[in-house]
């Protein structure tokens, strides 16, 4: 569970859930598969395994695994990128537009 102590304004909902992203910004609208680990209404953190640039505008499409986790595409743009080992980034995004 995410401790108040956190200073977000919005509760971090933990998925580590499928997701697929879109690199909107290129022109050949790259796809990858990826891992997001958490949501909030703000934003989301996704696991890649090499980094995007910060402000990289993106889409993500998170697909329903089951009757807990909804299906939902959103448009937002990547605000952090943190490595956290060889091969693995976590990607913070902001949510700009739900679709």
């Amino acid at each position: 569970m995410v401790d108040f102590d956190d200073k977000r304004y919005f509760y971090r909902m933990m998925l580590n859930s499928e997701v697929k992203v879109t690199i909107i910004d290129d022109e050949a609208n790259s796809c990858m598969l990826s891992t997001c680990r958490d949501i909030s209404a703000t934003g989301l953190a996704i696991e890649m395994s090499h980094p995007l640039d910060i402000g990289t505008n993106v889409k993500v499409s998170l697909l329903a695994t089951n009757d807990n986790v909804q299906a939902l595409d959103t448009r937002g743009k990547v605000i952090r990128v943190t490595e956290e080992s060889n091969d693995c980034y976590l990607i913070g995004l902001s949510i700009e537009e739900v679709d």
